[in-house]
């Protein structure tokens, strides 16, 4: 104990409560560990460093990693991050906030889940947002659930095959444990088949249908009659979004979406290996008790002044056990916070730039690629940022020519097709070092 002057607990301290609990020792709390399993050696760790020691040694592991200029999505898209978004997340009143049970002291951490609702729901333009999820395929999942529970004696979803792949998967995970029985809707041209969705709606057991607004080729569905054919049979309608593209898109509830689901890391969070991202799902108002997770509300102390707080907790399994709609309690809140920040700083009109630029780069890129007779049109439809071509090369040697050049693109799917992505950090002059490499492959 004498080694860490910072435990709490005093060596008197430490006798009173093992005499409470009749231990002569804190060995003794381990008597019931196998021998051969506690490790009796000493630990292996470095001398300490200076700051400046510290500095270097991660300096040298990050010059480790290849710097590659990303011409890839599927779900992850290298969006601009202004740099002032850590500084103010790194503010007190968020890093410090307690856990928002205790609203008296955490109003730090309810304002910015309240202001992340509130945008949340002017993107989609829901009724209600939760308090955000750990990332857009659980999300999704989280919907496919939430569906059964909103309709009741349903026990199908009907799942999308243009979503992204790794959705699907999530979804087919969660639905083997929860019991619920999935089918597929087919791509046709590019979409999901209407008709076929059509067929299994008129079997009258479908709770729900998940679908993309911008789909896994980076095609823009066309979600015309979906919500009406969903309703006539009464399941709910379940879009799938990229929340940055909904600054220029049909929003969800003008498709007549009754949930809205997705990542939120193209609100800029970096790409950084995959992770931590942050899930968003909002829904219409009638669906507001079925929605999983948090939801932080608006009221007024006895004082008259405006302050936030958990509502109708319900819904947590820290209040109704299995009975509960979510296991969702510890949501994204720093990512929350993060996005919240973003799209504070760039509003309605920076949005609206970046899909521009976004759009202009991606359909530049399209067109130069199939200038260079390499590739061939897979699907002639409107796209904003990402596309699948066909490649009439061999795929494997140009990932290498393109890496070697310092890119990550034609990343290939399992119909052999490859994708690429532009987000407005792609400027022309890479896009032509990038085609020039292709001419070469």
């Amino acid at each position: 104990m004498a080694a860490f002057h910072y435990f709490p607990h005093t060596g008197d301290d430490v006798r009173k409560m093992l005499e409470r609990i009749g231990a002569g020792s804190v060995d003794d709390l381990y008597s019931d560990v196998p021998q051969d399993v506690i490790f009796k050696g000493g630990y292996d760790l470095p001398d300490a460093m200076s700051e400046e020691e510290v500095r270097d040694f991660f300096e040298k592991l990050d010059s480790r990693d290849s710097k590659l200029k990303v011409f890839v999505g599927q779900g992850s898209y290298d969006h601009y991050t202004p740099s002032v978004i850590p500084y103010i997340t790194s503010r007190s009143e968020f890093l410090t906030a307690y856990t928002p049970y205790q609203a008296e002291i955490s109003q730090g951490t309810l304002r910015y889940i309240f202001e992340y609702q509130s945008m949340i729901c002017a993107l989609t333009g829901l009724d209600v947002s939760n308090a955000s999820m750990y990332d857009g395929p659980t999300a999704a999942a989280e919907a496919v659930r939430m569906s059964l529970a909103c309709t009741r004696k349903k026990s199908r979803v009907l799942v999308s095959k243009t979503l992204l792949p790794n959705v699907v998967r999530t979804i087919e995970t969660y639905a083997l444990y929860s019991g619920i029985e999935l089918a597929y809707l087919p791509v046709m041209d590019g979409h999901t088949c209407p008709h076929h969705m059509e067929a299994e709606l008129s079997k009258g057991d479908v709770a729900g249908v998940i679908v993309p607004s911008v789909n896994r080729f980076g095609i823009i569905e066309d979600l015309t009659g979906f919500a009406d054919a969903v309703h006539e049979e009464g399941g709910v309608l379940i879009e799938y979004c990229d929340p940055s593209a909904l600054a220029v898109l049909k929003t969800p509830a003008e498709w007549g979406a009754d949930i809205a689901v997705g990542d939120g890391q193209s609100l800029g969070i970096p790409m950084q290996f995959g992770g931590p991202y942050v899930g968003f799902m909002a829904c219409r108002k009638e669906h507001l008790r079925k929605l999983p997770g948090r939801i932080v509300g608006e009221t007024r102390d006895t004082e008259g002044r405006r302050v936030f707080c958990l509502t109708l907790q319900a819904r947590e399994q820290h209040i109704r056990r299995e009975k509960a709609t979510s296991n969702i309690c510890s949501n994204e809140s720093l990512m929350a916070l993060f996005v919240t920040v973003y799209a504070s700083l760039m509003g309605p009109e920076g949005l609206k730039e970046v899909n521009d630029r976004s759009y202009a780069a991606a359909h530049y890129l399209h067109d130069e690629l199939l200038k260079t007779g390499k590739f061939e049109e897979v699907y002639d439809q409107p796209f904003l940022k990402e596309f699948v071509l066909k490649p009439l090369t061999d795929v494997a040697a140009l990932q290498q020519k393109l890496l070697a050049g310092g890119f990550f693109a034609a990343l290939q799917d399992e119909d052999g097709n490859v994708s690429f992505c532009a987000t407005e950090k792609r400027t022309k002059a890479q896009i032509d070092e990038l085609v020039a490499l292709v001419r070469e492959a």
